[in-house]
């Protein structure tokens, strides 16, 4: 069975801050000429005194957005996530981080999903960046209903927070009835076999390959985790002790990503095997969704089959795994 399709983060982003806004005098937003793409502009049209426009100039908008935080208000950060962390890293890592001022970086067309904009503009070591900066909180949400949970929850929270949003409309992985818990993991689906461990828009698709391994006889466990800074250790050594097997899967590189979040975390509580999948330093591609996809291992379908030759590969499955290679990613 295949998640149903719920609607797009950045619709959801919008409209959230938007609703923030009317609650809380001090949230603004900070737009890097690009809201008709990240629905800042919904924000726009809601709160025009509120919305300020700062152009093509990054670096610059982080600082002013580091100074509005200095004097109580609570900026959020309209623009994709090449612009909201690479480019204006520097301005983050010291006016931001470092003072751990109050600001939102919110940032949207993180990963693959970038409309055929290409490798320029597909950033996919982002959670490695920001989840090595101290006093960063790093958040990833799966879908339409917990990207609003989480919108909501950090405008609670004083100090710097980094959102990962998705362009597109994801699948529907969460009801209304969802509340999100900041630094939990959530428990998806029970499985001994193996547990696969995922974050944001790419955990809708592993719920995914989990069916198609349950019609195969495997039965893989799911936990998904929204926040990848902190990490719940508790959830994920409990998740390893029931299947002896670990597999993470992200789209994202797999050098310091969940992958690698996950791995430290083993290797000190509860050395567990562990196998990753995401994208084996490379950069991406322009194409569209679905042939990425496909492309990176990542689609429902592949990542089954990958589990699959993994929990059959007889006397050499005690061997050290290693994530998609470029070789096989072009097959």
């Amino acid at each position: 069975m295949t998640l149903p399709m719920g609607r797009a983060m950045r619709e959801v982003f919008g409209e959230t801050v938007s609703e923030l806004a009317n609650q809380d005098q001090r949230i603004v937003m900070l737009d890097g000429d690009l809201g008709s793409s990240t629905r800042g502009e919904i924000f726009q049209r809601a709160h025009v005194d509120r919305y300020f426009q700062m152009g093509i100039a990054e670096q610059n908008m982080l600082g002013v957005a580091a100074g509005m935080a200095s004097v109580g208000l609570i900026p959020y950060i309209s623009t994709f996530v090449a612009f909201a962390v690479i480019r204006p890293l520097d301005q983050i890592r010291v006016l931001i981080a470092q003072p751990r001022l109050n600001v939102k970086i919110t940032a949207g067309y993180a990963g693959l999903f970038t409309g055929r904009a290409g490798k320029t503009h597909q950033v996919v070591d982002d959670i490695s960046i920001m989840r090595a900066m101290p006093n960063m909180v790093t958040l990833s949400p799966a879908d339409d209903t917990e990207t609003a949970e989480v919108l909501r929850w950090s405008a609670t929270y004083q100090g710097p927070v980094y959102v990962r949003l998705v362009r597109d409309a994801t699948q529907h992985l969460f009801d209304s009835g969802y509340t999100f818990q900041f630094g939990a993991a959530v428990a998806l689906r029970d499985g001994s076999d193996v547990t696969l461990i995922s974050t944001g828009a790419q955990t809708p698709r592993v719920v995914d390959a989990a069916e198609t391994l349950a019609a195969r006889g495997f039965q893989a466990g799911v936990l998904h985790v929204p926040t990848i800074k902190p990490l719940d250790v508790q959830a994920i050594v409990q998740a390893a002790e029931r299947s002896n097997l670990v597999v993470t899967i992200e789209e994202h590189t797999v050098i310091g990503g969940l992958g690698g979040a996950i791995a430290e975390t083993l290797s000190e509580h509860r050395p567990t095997r562990l196998f990753r999948i995401g994208l084996a330093d490379v950069f991406g591609q322009s194409a569209s969704n679905d042939d990425l996809l496909e492309a990176y291992g990542l689609s429902a379908n592949r990542v089954a089959d990958r589990i699959s030759a993994l929990m059959t590969s007889g006397p050499g499955r005690s061997g050290p795994a290693q994530p998609i290679s470029t070789e096989e990613r072009e097959r």
